[in-house]
Order: structure tokens, then sequence, then C-alpha cells
């Protein structure tokens, strides 16, 4: 098989390759039921039903044979094929250097949360968070520490979100989400203190210690609204979170907002 099919050629060339295959299996194959079944011979008397019946066993074997041969084949390029596909999905939806979901997989995964907890009658709180100053940290350190810092930051919420049963991704340059769902505010608050104080922390390499923060913005799902919405609504808590002085925590919901720094 050859490494690619790109052009026509190559399909030709690869079909053709595997009609003479099949073509030389057939002719080994009839060979070899010639010689044992009816001799070496040319020019012996051989009776019709025998030859009928060999005519049978040659088809049917040759037939099985390369039906089989086929069959596997398709199956594995399928696998491959699948896991492929799967593959170039995880990717598409993953943060290279977090390992975090990107914005696209956050955005899918929320949206059937959402939905599976609207039809459930639960509780959706959403979180964005964003490292606090992460221009001044670039600036004064490098891009490499403030990568180190993402990255670091990342593997807190990673972490986190996976002993609390809290969906995170980075949602885009130094800001990140989170879903949480079935959680009353007060829980939804408390959750994301601790994260904050996780968050409050410095990040070594490079022979440098960067002292990073983060602010955190809540917001309650609101009965008919969608994803989109609910998110602005936690944008507009962690915006009130720098306003306050960074390194904190705002919930907003449908009636006013609530601070814990």
């Amino acid at each position: 098989m050859p490494n690619s099919i790109v052009t026509r050629r190559d399909v030709i060339r690869y079909t053709a390759g595997r009609a003479a295959i099949a073509g030389g299996v057939t002719a080994i194959v009839t060979m070899i039921f010639l010689v044992m079944d009816l001799g070496t011979d040319p020019q012996v008397l051989v009776p019709v039903g025998k030859v009928a019946r060999f005519s049978m066993i040659v088809a049917l074997s040759v037939s099985v044979a390369l039906s089989a041969a086929l069959s596997f084949r398709s199956a594995m390029l399928m696998r491959q094929l699948a896991l492929t596909r799967a593959e170039l999905m995880r990717v598409s939806r993953t943060d290279p250097l977090t390992g975090l979901l990107n914005r696209r997989g956050f955005d899918e995964a929320a949206a059937r949360l959402l939905a599976k907890a609207n039809a459930a009658g639960k509780r959706v709180v959403a979180l964005m968070c964003d490292i606090d100053r992460f221009k001044a940290i670039n600036d004064r350190y490098g891009h490499d520490a403030g990568d180190r810092v993402l990255a670091r930051m990342g593997d807190i919420l990673r972490d986190f979100g996976a002993r609390n049963d809290v969906l995170i991704a980075r949602h885009g340059g130094e800001e990140f989400a989170g879903l949480m769902i079935d959680v009353g505010d007060e829980d939804a608050t408390r959750c994301a203190l601790a994260l904050c104080r996780l968050c409050s922390t410095d990040v070594t390499g490079g022979d440098v210690a960067v002292p990073v923060t983060m602010s955190f913005g809540l917001a309650t799902h609101l009965p008919g609204g969608d994803l989109a919405a609910l998110m602005r609504r936690a944008d507009q808590a962690l915006y009130r979170a720098k306003d306050l002085g960074r390194n904190c925590v705002v919930q907003i919901d449908e009636m006013e907002a609530a601070a814990v720094c």
C-alpha cells in the first residue's frame, strides 16, 4: 500500500495492484486444486460432475479468502481512521499549553451539561477567572515566565476541577472558565474562594519566582438563559472583582452582586 493516496493516479495504481494480487491468488489457488484433484495429465478425461465440484470449491475458496482479507484490511483502516479522527477532535478542543479544554471544547461540553442540568432542574453556576496583571508579568519576567505561569495555573485549576467535579477550560489568553452543576450560591462561593487561595502563589522557574494572584467572577444560571448569556454575566462579575482590587471573588445573581475578597 502506498504511504498516501493523494492523486487520481495513486488511486488507479493502488486499485490495479490489488486487482493483480487478487488475480494472482486466484490463479495460484486454481492451479493447486487442479493438481490435487485432477492430476497433472492435461489429456485426462474427467467426469462433468467432478469438474463442477472442482469449480465450486475453487470459486468458494477464493471468494472466502479474498473477502476475509479485504474485510480485515477495511476494518483495520476504519479503526485507524476512527482513532485519527478522535485524536484530531481532541487536539482541536484542547489548549496545548495547559492541557485544559480550549474555548471551543468548553462551549461544547458546557452546552451539553447545561442542557442536562436544565432538564433535571439542577442549579448551575458559571465561573470566569483570569490572572491578575498578566501583561505586567510578561513585561517584567518575559514570555517564557508568562507561559510557566499559565501552565501552573492550568495545573491548579485542572486538579481542583477533577477533585470537585468542576468543568474547567482555558477560555483565551490569561482567562479561564468553569461550570459547576447542582451547587448552591454559598457552596459555589466557598469553592471559588478555595481556588482563589490556591492560585495565590509563587511560580518558580528560570531562577525567578513570579508572584501570582487570580480574580474570580461567579454567575448563577437564570431560567430561559443560554450559555453565552451565563458566561457574559460571569465575565461581568469578574470585571467587578478587578475593580475591587483583584485577588478576590465576586458572585452575581439576577438581583445583586456580592464580593468576598
